[in-house]
């Protein structure tokens, strides 16, 4: 493969002209056209390692009640449904067919991060299946969103959180960098009808965590649902 057929490749690719298709038409072997591009995609984000820049968003995802009650709709609307749990999905692309995933489930209502998984790295096959599966217990399904709303989110939720007296999950300093920089000002409306709502899990402190609401909004300022511990 001589220089300006490489050069070819990297304009068609650009274009997104499948591997199959640059191949028939610069009369080379799919194997060959399908390495160079890997190749090519690897230099690209080590150089950016390097340098400190994160891979380039492939995409970001939210099941569609959280969207909706977030981003798209006034949350005191749907103030009667019982759950304020949201998951968010932050996709970047490390390479040809490789991606780079983590996960931020919230109670967006109370307790902010809840869990977060990752970075985990995948090929394309793994990658969409970690996307279902991930998914699998929102009915809904899922959607697409912006960074920027991701960030609105998850950071929103773990301020909220904050203000309540609540620490994220231990693990996001693992995940934070994924989702980038953000200016720390969110519009979002986080808790449930302009107040918390704290809905008791099976592995939560349940009285620490009204404990917790009581020193920080006080006596009747927040609802709660369930009692139990394990």
């Amino acid at each position: 493969m001589n220089p300006e057929e490489q050069q070819e490749i990297l304009k068609l690719r650009a274009l997104n002209v499948t591997p199959k298709q640059i191949a028939r038409k610069l009369g080379l072997k799919v194997s060959e056209v399908t390495a160079f591009i890997k190749e090519q995609a690897e230099q690209t984000a080590r150089a950016k390692a390097q340098t400190g820049e994160l891979p380039p968003i492939d995409k970001c995802l939210a099941d569609t009640r959280c969207a909706k009650r977030l981003l798209f709709e006034d949350s005191d609307s749907l103030q009667n449904e019982i759950g304020g749990l949201g998951l968010i999905l932050v996709a970047r692309t490390t390479g040809y067919n490789r991606y780079s995933v983590c996960t931020y489930l919230l109670d967006y209502w109370c307790l902010g991060l809840k869990d977060t998984i990752g970075p985990r790295d995948f090929n394309s096959n793994k990658y969409l299946e970690f996307v279902q599966n991930s998914y699998m217990n929102f009915p809904q399904g899922y959607q697409e969103i912006t960074l920027e709303q991701a960030q609105a989110i998850v950071f929103g939720a773990i301020d909220y959180a904050k203000s309540l007296g609540f620490s994220p999950h231990r693990d996001f300093e693992q995940s934070r960098t994924h989702l980038g920089e953000w200016n720390g000002e969110s519009q979002l409306k986080f808790g449930r009808a302009g107040r918390p709502f704290y809905i008791s899990g099976p592995y939560d402190n349940f009285q620490r965590v009204i404990s917790t609401l009581e020193k920080s909004v006080g006596v009747g300022n927040f609802d709660y649902f369930g009692g139990f511990e394990v």
